[in-house]
């Protein structure tokens, strides 16, 4: 199966304008996030879709290739399809330009879960670890059928428990969040961006309910763990601030 892992790349970030181009590790996060996805086996290229040519020029000073979109899209998958048009390939990965600590493990077992599914569409998600993150409305849940296709997503805290508190130890986990990287075949990916968002997608702000709206299915991968993502300038502080831990612990 042919593998493309796009890295939708806009400039016009509404919290974080020009978040791509953030330089204080010496690399450009869009960068740190094209390394992690080159990292992983079986990929055979890496594309940063941007609508910016600021943008495409800095992945173009690292070595990775660009490819410029349109600036209207509405979601980041949108961004992807229009890239994938011009790409050979079977299936087509998602990776989020914020995404700087992504394992390559992580997309290795979304590549898996969709090759190894008839789904549409393939996802990951990771057990929640308390009642905070089940709540908060940043924190993406799913819910899972027996197969392990997701049911529903949602910002509120799914599944409800009416009776009792939720018990986030409980293994298999009941309680997951969803993480925001995807696998498409790319056939179906194509599909997907010509249909108009549904109202679900809309009330909710999550453009993978479209899929699931229309009645495709998305298989859901779950890993131990969730890495952190950078949507703000202080997420963004703490990551320089990891990343130079690193460095000093790879130097003692």
């Amino acid at each position: 199966m042919k593998t493309v892992v796009v890295i939708p790349a806009r400039y016009g970030s509404s919290r974080l304008p020009g978040k791509p181009l953030l330089r204080q590790t010496g690399k450009y996060l869009v960068q740190h996030v094209y390394e992690r996805a080159s990292q992983v086996r079986g990929v055979d290229a890496v594309v940063v879709a941007t609508d910016d040519s600021r943008i495409a020029s800095a992945v173009q000073s690292f070595g990775g290739r660009a490819e410029m979109t349109c600036r209207d899209h509405a979601s980041g998958t949108d961004r992807v399809a229009e890239a994938a048009r011009h790409l050979e390939a079977d299936c087509v990965v998602n990776l989020q330009g914020d995404e700087p600590l992504i394992e390559p493990a992580s997309v290795e077992t979304l590549i898996r879960v969709l090759a190894e599914s008839l789904a549409d569409m393939a996802t990951l998600a990771a057990p929640l670890a308390s009642a905070e993150q089940w709540r908060n409305p940043n924190c993406v849940k799913v819910v899972c059928d027996a197969a392990g296709q997701a049911l529903y997503f949602s910002r509120s805290p799914i599944p409800f428990v009416r009776d009792a508190q939720p018990d986030f130890a409980a293994r298999p986990p009941r309680f997951l969040q969803h993480l925001g990287v995807y696998a498409y075949r790319r056939r179906f990916l194509l599909s997907l961006a010509d249909l108009p968002p549904h109202p679900l997608e809309m009330l909710e702000k999550l453009e993978q309910l479209r899929a699931l709206a229309h009645g495709r299915r998305i298989q859901v991968g779950v890993v131990g763990h969730t890495t952190p993502g950078v949507d703000t300038y202080d997420d963004y502080l703490q990551f320089v601030a990891a990343w130079r831990r690193n460095r000093q612990s790879l130097a003692a």
